[in-house]
């Protein structure tokens, strides 16, 4: 009877070691799915800023160039009325 106790206590230990052994191999790839996931994250926010970032020079642009149109609008209606 002690060697079947044994024998069934060491098969425990053994699908133990074994579940625990998965767990970890889980664990592991968990912490690699973060770590890209957080690389990823990190290079979106990046090229976020930058896109932000020539969004509003492009916005200025747009505005300065709006200007200069309605000032010419302004200068040729003055030099159609002068004529």
């Amino acid at each position: 009877m002690r060697v079947y106790i044994g024998f069934m206590a060491d098969n425990i230990n053994s699908v133990f070691e074994h579940e625990l052994k998965r767990l970890e191999q889980r664990v592991d790839a968990l912490v690699r799915v973060c770590d890209q996931l957080q690389d990823e994250n990190r290079s979106l926010k990046q090229r976020q800023d930058v896109l932000t970032a020539e969004r509003a020079n492009l916005l200025q642009k747009n505005e300065q160039v709006r200007a200069r149109v309605e000032a010419m609008i302004g200068r040729l209606k003055a030099m159609e009325q002068g004529t």
